[in-house]
């Protein structure tokens, strides 16, 4: 059974305020009056259960996200569970699991992610995100060089290589037909994020929720539902 919901902690204006991110095409589509995807329907999910009306907050990059969540400014996020996000978001387990992977030039010598991290090699990165923040505190020798997208940086400045998320990674190199370094350089535990001063019981029983909608099928109905193949994560 649900958890019984903490409405009140959660919600404390009487509306559930989301912010979505749609700078990930994985988790969200749409348009900023008409956004949709699964992190969409999770925060319908949400409102539902607690009670209250729904409002939307749509960005289109993990920091705006991620700063809404730190300022106020919105009751709930979804986010991968950095280590460097913890100071701010109180995470749930991971509702769906993404690859991060770099791309190269067709004729690039690198031949696999594990060869990146070199003296001399400079990275592209989407500024604040997940990849942005796992290569920052793994790489010891190459560069990360970040920007408001990452294949656009890669592209004007000449980079060795460029970072994101697998799936619309696939798009651009069957469009531009550079290729993808094997394997995934990383696991994205997308997660639903609260503030980080709520109770830890209050966290907990959004993360049962966020369990049973896993559970129940829910999310990777969803995922079918806005065309995205993507691994829903195992029970936390």
């Amino acid at each position: 059974m649900p958890p019984t919901p903490p409405t009140d902690r959660v919600a404390p204006t009487g509306r559930l305020r989301v912010v979505i991110n749609l700078g990930n095409p994985v988790l969200a589509q749409g348009t900023h009056d008409e956004p949709r995807g699964v992190t969409v329907a999770i925060a319908r999910a949400v409102a539902d259960w607690l009670g209250v009306p729904l409002e939307l907050v749509c960005v289109d990059a993990a920091r705006e996200a991620y700063a809404a969540i730190c300022d106020g400014r919105v009751d709930l996020c979804f986010l991968a569970d950095e280590p460097a996000r913890e100071e701010g978001v109180a995470f749930t387990g991971p509702y769906v699991l993404i690859e991060g992977v770099h791309v190269t030039d067709a004729d690039s010598p690198l031949q696999s992610s594990t060869e990146v991290d070199r003296d001399g090699i400079r990275v592209g990165v989407r500024e604040g995100s997940a990849y942005d923040l796992f290569l920052t505190r793994t790489l010891e020798h190459a560069e990360v060089v970040r920007a408001a997208e990452a294949t656009d940086v890669f592209e004007e400045q000449g980079l060795d290589a460029a970072a994101g998320v697998r799936q619309p990674m696939e798009d651009y190199v069957a469009a531009t037909g550079r290729r993808i370094l094997e394997p995934a350089f990383m696991e994205i535990r997308q997660s639903v994020g609260l503030p980080r001063t709520l109770d830890r019981e209050v966290v907990a029983a959004v993360a049962s929720f966020v369990e049973e909608l896993k559970a129940s099928g829910f999310v990777r109905d969803e995922l079918a539902r806005s065309g995205v193949e993507a691994t829903v994560a195992p029970p936390a």
